[in-house]
């Protein structure tokens, strides 16, 4: 159930994950582009990691996996798989600490899920949406391999707004690895 890359391990969730949990989900620019509201309160972040740590990474539907650094064992993100009813397709998607943006491991962390989705568990298809405004991480989906497949104009209403979904997707057979890029 961990997977590792050369940076992070990425396992299940534990108790002792809800304060940073709570820290990094209360923060207005992590939040923005998310469905929860702000401020994550303590209570909040126990209930939803006690949630996570329940989940089956196994069984459709999201599992969400705990960010971690291996260098210091710091909790500094997840990232969550939403594993389709038919095994051979997931969603994905992914939330950083303010502090450990912009160096890397977001995009270690999704290159480790997809070699793990694909290799190991031979997934034919892995797919992300994100907010149109989130220009971060439409340029992380585009390092990582996924192709652009198109635009769900007022698709979402969230946070009393209409907002555009960009849709990303990745097949088995573009997949060159952790470390390389897609043809």
């Amino acid at each position: 159930m961990l997977i590792t890359s050369e940076r992070l391990v990425l396992r299940r969730f534990r108790e002792s994950d809800a304060e940073t949990l709570a820290a990094y989900r209360t923060d207005p620019d992590v939040a923005r582009y998310q469905s929860w509201t702000t401020p994550v309160t303590i209570a909040a972040a126990r209930a939803t990691v006690a949630s996570f740590a329940a989940g089956d990474p196994g069984r459709p539907g999201w599992f969400q996996y705990a960010l971690e650094r291996t260098e210091d064992r710091t909790h500094i993100g997840d990232l969550g798989v939403d594993l389709h009813e038919n095994r051979r397709q997931a969603q994905l998607g992914f939330t950083l600490a303010p502090a450990y943006q912009g160096r890397g491991y977001a995009g270690e962390a999704v290159r480790a899920v997809l070699d793990h989705l694909f290799r190991v568990r031979g997934l034919h298809k892995v797919s992300a949406e994100c907010d149109a405004r989130n220009a971060a991480s439409a340029r992380l989906l585009a390092r990582a391999g996924f192709t652009r497949e198109g635009l769900l104009r007022s698709h979402t209403w969230i946070k009393n707004e209409w907002t555009d979904d960009l849709v990303y997707g990745l097949l088995a057979h573009e997949w060159p690895g952790p470390g390389g890029s897609a043809p």
